[in-house]
């Protein structure tokens, strides 16, 4: 519990106190005057905080659905793969081990607009003009962001379905089998309902994941062009670190931590009951 305070709440709540103050290091003669909830009250009416939310939620709601589709399928494939099992597995976390600005910048290579092999493949396609850019267009410039953050967290999913996958005995699908039941009835009535938690448990943690997105934004597109892909916790980032407003950017800060607590504690109120309903 020592660790905990130390580690996590004690951050949060120093967080919390530097947001109730208009600290600006670019006014150092004002000081550090206590004005409540003004800062959070300025973020509710400032577009680009609205912007930068709307922006975190649909980054969210895009990428974590096709993280789960294709997490189940790999984790199908690992499950029942027989020969180079161990070789399969090793080969499908592999982009889970590589650093998220690693990663970041592979696929900003890839998408380069000059030499990258993305467009060079559209071009050669006649799908791209020879002058697209990916990251100069505010819609395109997702792509590779969430491109990047599925291939880089599908295998994470994966292992927490596989280890869902294997606790489900093999005689109810050899039982199903032996009934007349195709793969895909054997699929949709045994194995999706067994691995539903494993499902829940993974989605929970991705949605999280994705509401604090920061790293892939920062490193592949800054938040361009413009503001087009600047989530939350980008605009904190600049907030303080840019315009040097530590009380607005703090707020901000916690504006994202009540945003993922929210979240965790809804979906756990939701899922609990669904699951304990399952288990009754």
């Amino acid at each position: 519990m020592a660790l905990l305070v130390f580690a996590a709440l004690g951050p949060i709540a120093a967080t919390g106190w530097e947001a109730l103050h208009g600290h600006d290091l670019r006014l150092p003669w004002l000081g550090r005057p206590f004005v409540g909830l003004s800062n959070f009250s300025e973020a509710a009416g400032d577009p680009r905080f609205r912007d930068a939310v709307t922006h975190t939620i649909l980054f969210a709601l895009v990428s974590v659905p096709i993280e789960l589709a294709l997490g189940l399928a790999l984790a199908l494939i690992m499950h029942r793969a027989i020969r180079g099992r161990a070789v399969i597995r090793v080969t499908a976390l592999l982009p889970w081990t590589i650093p998220t600005v690693v990663a970041a910048l592979i696929w900003r290579f890839l998408f380069d607009g000059q030499s990258g092999v993305v467009g060079d493949l559209l071009r050669r396609a006649g799908l791209a003009g020879a002058s697209f850019d990916w990251f100069v267009h505010p819609v395109a410039a997702w792509i590779p962001i969430v491109a990047a953050d599925v291939w880089k967290t599908t295998p994470f999913v994966a292992i927490i379905v596989l280890a869902g996958l294997q606790t489900i005995d093999p005689s109810l699908d050899e039982a199903a089998q032996i009934d007349g039941a195709g793969p895909v009835r054997r699929f949709i009535t045994i194995t999706l309902p067994l691995v539903r938690s494993s499902l829940i448990v993974a989605a929970a943690f991705r949605v999280l994941d994705a509401l604090r997105l920061f790293d892939l934004a920062y490193v592949m597109t800054g938040g361009g062009p413009g503001t087009a892909t600047e989530p939350l916790s980008l605009y904190a980032f600049v907030a303080i670190m840019q315009r040097l407003r530590f009380g607005y950017g703090a707020a901000l800060s916690i504006t994202v931590f009540l945003i993922t607590f929210a979240f965790a504690l809804v979906w756990i109120r939701m899922t609990g009951r669904a699951l304990l309903g399952e288990r009754a």
